[in-house]
């Protein structure tokens, strides 16, 4: 099971890649959204932003989020590190019910292209 640390520090990198891409990928991750993570074997959440194409972690509290954030992620410590890792699909992962993303309709569609 993934560790509290390296969860952020999955949640690090996937930030420096978004940050680093180019094209579509980088104007699908230009948002200014607020955004959590939800780890839910680590029975915590990771609150922030996703702005300027980087995902900004505010804050990590116990339990769900205290607000609904308008960008929504729900997952398993271990998913979200291989995800980041490249070792899990992300889009099967979504499909299998592994990975739960929960956004507005537009969002959603802008969001897909870092699929």
């Amino acid at each position: 099971m993934a560790t509290i640390e390296e969860c952020r520090s999955a949640l690090d990198k996937l930030s420096d890649n978004m940050a680093g891409a180019e094209g579509d990928v980088r104007s699908a991750a230009a948002l200014d959204r607020s955004l959590s993570c939800r780890i839910t074997d680590l029975d915590i959440t990771f609150v922030g932003r996703l702005k300027g194409g980087r995902i900004e972690v505010l804050d990590t509290v116990q339990g769900p989020p205290p607000e609904k954030a308008q960008i929504r992620l729900t997952m398993a410590g271990d998913d979200l590190v291989a995800m980041v890792n490249g070792e899990l699909n992300f889009a099967k992962a979504w499909g299998s019910g592994r990975v739960r993303l929960e956004a507005g309709l537009l969002d959603l569609l802008r969001l897909r292209k870092l699929l």
